[in-house]
């Protein structure tokens, strides 16, 4: 079977993100797309794969997968990026963080998709760096390409993406608002036990801090229903969906003969900011998303993959790697004082904390193999608790 692919081209906002709906997440002003997008320079893009219904037959379906493409600037191998990673927990796969954490600098796009999918994305982008390089240059690329596992939904060991779905994302990439939700490599992704994938938020910190945007990105396919804390308030165990107290609340996971151990599952994020940022300071702001998942009850269990990558575009004058004697003795670089970095903190905590919530907002209800239902969580429901507890704002 022969997957629809969508390719997701430029839109209106979707009006399905916490704030739109009064709920805050923090203290910090958002940017105007409030998505990693409000960095300048950074485009995204997704393909998405849905096709089929019913009986999981390998090979052919039930489809809800695909791929989602972070690029952070025109050819980054050119001008790479102070970069670096972080892992709260490491089952997971994120290729190209050693050399990340080697030379401190990302010098490729960032591939999202499913598990089983990442060779393929991989190979991709090295095959389309090859297109935008001169004929005949010798050149070698490590691309940083992540996963999440969507095989509650999809036929993942159909190995559905191929080189022409990555190629379709990078042509489809642009800035402004980003779809979110059921979307290229999110399709497939299950977040606290809801209809999660894509989602993306930022902040702005003051102008006395510099102003700076930070613009986060997630792939979020983790957490646990009875643990979901959105304000401050437990809201996943009083929400109710259809089914709830039979047994299709919990389906098996094609992975195991019972059910999913609890706590399996795993996010992907990527920050974003404009602020001149160091490797080491990027660090320090990757392992700042962490507390963003764990104000939503988020906690590395041992099943889940959480890694994150922090990139800033603050320096843009770092020469490309692997230019021998031809490369510039020195570099001038600006860098933000380590004594002033604690706003930057504050505003990857809170756009990692709404991305989060943003990437179950957005989502639609799915039926993915076997009938497996995976539901949206419901907007007036989840509006009520919050605001019986006094967590809305107008």
């Amino acid at each position: 079977m022969t997957p629809s692919s969508k390719p997701v081209v430029p839109g209106e906002a979707s009006g399905r993100k916490a704030r739109d709906l009064g709920i805050r997440m923090g203290s910090l002003p958002n940017g105007p797309l409030n998505a990693i997008t409000d960095v300048a320079g950074v485009r995204v893009g997704h393909t998405t794969l849905i096709a089929g219904d019913g009986p999981l037959i390998r090979g052919s379906g039930p489809i809800r997968t695909g791929v989602t493409v972070v690029i952070p600037g025109e050819t980054p191998w050119r001008r790479p990026l102070f970069a670096a990673p972080h892992r709260l927990n490491g089952n997971g796969e994120m290729t190209g963080l050693e050399l990340i954490r080697e030379s401190g600098e990302l010098s490729s796009y960032i591939g999202l998709t499913n598990t089983h999918s990442v060779g393929v994305v991989r190979d991709a982008l090295v095959e389309h760096e090859a297109t935008l390089r001169p004929a005949g240059e010798e050149y070698w690329s490590l691309p940083v390409v992540a996963e999440t596992w969507d095989g509650v939904l999809n036929d993942l060991n159909g190995f559905h993406v191929t080189r022409e779905h990555v190629f379709d994302a990078i042509a489809n990439a642009h800035g402004g608002h980003v779809a979110e939700g059921n979307v290229g490599s999110g399709t497939g992704m299950i977040t606290h036990g809801f209809k999660g994938g894509i989602g993306t938020a930022s902040r702005v910190v003051g102008e006395a801090d510099g102003g700076y945007t930070v613009g986060v990105l997630v792939q979020a396919n983790h957490g646990r229903r009875e643990r979901l804390m959105i304000e401050g308030t437990l809201v996943g165990p009083e929400i109710m969906l259809p089914g709830d107290g039979d047994s299709a609340r919990e389906e098996p996971d094609a992975r195991f003969a019972q059910r999913l151990p609890d706590g399996s599952g795993s996010i992907i994020v990527v920050i974003a900011t404009d602020a001149p940022l160091l490797p080491h300071q990027c660090a320090r702001l990757a392992q700042r998303a962490t507390l963003g998942i764990g104000r939503l009850g988020g906690a590395g269990e041992n099943g889940s993959g959480d890694l994150v990558l922090c990139f800033s575009t603050g320096n843009t004058d770092i020469p490309g790697g692997f230019a021998g004697t031809a490369a510039p003795l020195t570099y001038p670089a600006t860098v933000l004082s380590n004594e002033r970095i604690d706003p930057l903190f504050y505003a990857v905590i809170e756009a990692t904390e709404e991305a989060i919530v943003n990437s179950m907002l957005a989502a639609d209800t799915m039926v993915g193999i076997n009938g497996v239902t995976r539901h949206a969580l419901p907007h007036d429901q989840l509006l009520t608790l919050l605001n019986a507890a006094g967590s809305l704002h107008s």
